[in-house]
């Protein structure tokens, strides 16, 4: 597989729909399979960027909401770099949220879950409020008609375990044609 191009594989939703628990599952599984995945979290929180994200999210801080969709797309853009590169050498990425959250998150802000609703520690964070979630929902339903994106849609409220074999078996198939379109999961 040397010289293959990695596959980009993005895990949008509302927040606590599984994305982390499914990408680290579908790193684990396409590692076992002998891929070279890794996976990647935005906000990534370790950086100054992302610790001010952190603060922010954890409702320990206030910032002006301008400056938070700046922050959020600038913690992205720090890892660009590396991303390309990691992808270049035949690493797939399995990215929780990328730019589609930054954008519907904002827009759901200028608007204005269902089973998302219900899993723990809901409402911890700054967005977790069910109205906002659905108005966010709603964002990213109208930017998948819009998208370059190969998106899938996938129904998160079955079983993890069979939410995480539909997402292998995408996966596989986005990894057999990277040179294309990188695939886009939307949970709903």
């Amino acid at each position: 597989m040397a010289g293959r191009r990695g596959a980009l594989i993005v895990l949008e939703g509302v927040d606590r729909a599984g994305k982390s628990t499914q990408g680290r599952k579908l790193v684990a599984a396409l590692c076992a399979a002998g891929h070279r995945a890794e996976l990647l979290r935005f906000p990534e929180r370790s950086t100054e960027i992302g610790k001010l994200l952190s603060s922010y999210l954890e409702k320990k801080s206030e910032l002006e909401d301008h400056s938070v969709h700046l922050l959020f797309s600038a913690n992205r853009w720090e890892h660009v770099p590396s991303m390309k590169e990691k992808l270049s050498q035949g690493v797939t990425l399995v990215v929780d949220r990328y730019a589609f959250s930054g954008v519907a998150f904002t827009s759901a802000k200028k608007l204005g879950l269902a089973d998302a609703a219900t899993r723990g520690e809901f409402g911890r964070e700054r967005y977790e409020d069910r109205a906002f979630q659905e108005r966010a929902l709603q964002s990213f339903q109208q930017l998948m008609g819009d998208s370059t994106l190969n998106w899938k849609v996938v129904d998160a409220s079955r079983s993890i375990e069979a939410v995480h074999e539909e997402i292998r078996a995408l996966s596989e198939d986005a990894i057999c044609n990277a040179a294309q379109r990188p695939l886009g999961v939307l949970w709903k």
